[in-house]
């Protein structure tokens, strides 16, 4: 009674809402949509299959009430019921993990292949780290399951007390170990080949640094001297937002780029920092993630294999860019910290250099009193974005007159 009366009174409220709703919306009707895709639908049909399941809960235990009262014996052997749900939960937990690799795991196959030469061993140790926790995993609930169905408990027998074994222990605690041991062994020596690698001078790295802040990526490309300058947070201005030290002159002939080019086959090395607050470089499809730490450069360095026209052909999607994404949640925007990344190749990658604009500005030259060669203002003045070479003509000039004031 209570049950119905609960029922009655749901329906009764909602059958009020939906008059007054009419009511309220009968000069202008506002459509809905299907009633499936609304949440409410969805809370009030979990509410009722609660109510439902109490409803029948209530009536077994009246049954067995009854049954007791009457000096019969128990009517439902719950122990059998439960080990018989226990079962089921294993038949269904195993077709969940079938239906997770056929589905989502179709996912992970379809997904890009990685497009730097580290990702190809960190995916190596992603899918062997996934094959051994699969196997564990259903091995585990197997046997987990079965025993709660096989060793239900019974009238006809009694629980074995069976409190320690040794070479049970010995083998739950030795197998993990060394699994986990090769497991980690793998993630240093693959982390190691990343971080500590020997530099052949016949193929030095670029040099690019990436500043983060909140919300928004500087990118700064070495210029001919193939050196990224020093910066200093105290010399930050609202003209030297970067804060770059010019006494140092191997940041005279630096370029700023609004988009990262990188040639393919040829190692990069990111120099990161950070402004603000922590963030983290991320660029999913070279395995790439570091967090950007505020008073700290880090650094990551890689080679790129797959250039962007390449992958576009492999994935068959002439709209794909690679992706220089925020990993952390750094503040409201986060979401729109996002940098195009385009790999080509090194003819490309020169051409494309050529055209990108030098951070050193006539402005910045007043602020600084660094000279300005008279040859370049005129140009500086009709051309803001002076080409590479011209900056390396720039700083060479600069230096010179320092030199001489010297």
């Amino acid at each position: 009674m209570a049950a119905l009366a609960v029922l009655f009174t749901v329906f009764t409220s909602a059958n009020a809402f939906a008059q007054e709703a009419a009511a309220a919306t009968t000069a202008k009707p506002v459509d809905m949509g299907p009633v499936h895709k609304n949440a409410i639908f969805y809370v009030l049909m979990f509410l009722l299959l609660c109510l439902f399941i109490a409803i029948v809960g209530k009536a077994l235990k009246v049954y067995e009430l009854t049954r007791e009262t009457q000096g019969k014996p128990e009517g439902i052997n719950w122990n059998t019921v439960n080990a018989v749900i226990f079962a089921l939960f294993l038949i269904v937990g195993l077709y969940g993990v079938y239906w997770e690799y056929s589905v989502h795991g179709k996912m992970i196959s379809h997904m890009h292949e990685a497009a730097s030469e580290h990702g190809q061993r960190i995916d190596e140790m992603f899918k062997l780290t996934l094959i051994i926790t699969t196997i564990v995993f259903i091995l585990t609930h197997i046997v987990l399951f079965a025993f709660a169905y096989f060793y239900r408990a019974s009238d006809q027998r009694k629980a074995y007390y069976y409190p320690h074994n040794n070479t049970i222990e010995k083998i739950w605690t030795i197998v993990p170990a060394l699994v986990l041991t090769l497991l980690v062994l793998k993630g240093f020596l693959t982390w190691r080949s990343i971080f500590y690698k020997v530099e052949d001078p016949k193929n030095r790295p670029i040099s690019i640094e990436v500043t983060s802040s909140q919300f928004l990526w500087d990118i700064r490309y070495a210029g001919p001297d193939a050196v990224v300058g020093k910066k200093n947070y105290k010399l930050i201005t609202a003209i030297n937002n970067l804060g770059i030290d010019f006494n140092d002159k191997n940041s005279l002939d630096d370029l700023m780029a609004e988009e990262i080019v990188l040639p393919v086959n040829k190692p990069v090395r990111f120099i990161l920092t950070s402004k603000d607050v922590i963030h983290s470089f991320y660029m999913p499809h070279f395995r790439v993630q570091l967090n950007t730490v505020p008073g700290m450069t880090s650094y990551f360095e890689f080679t790129p294999t797959i250039t962007t026209d390449e992958m576009r052909t492999k994935l068959n999607d002439p709209k794909f860019n690679y992706i220089l994404l925020c990993a952390k949640i750094c503040g409201a925007n986060h979401f729109n910290m996002q940098k195009n990344v385009r790999v080509v190749s090194e003819k490309e990658y020169q051409e494309w250099l050529t055209k990108q604009t030098p951070y050193l500005t006539n402005d910045l030259r007043k602020a600084f009193n660094l000279p300005v060669p008279v040859e370049a203002a005129p140009a500086a003045e009709q051309a803001p974005a002076d080409t590479a070479a011209t900056a390396a003509k720039v700083a060479l000039d600069v230096n010179n007159q320092l030199a001489l004031k010297k």
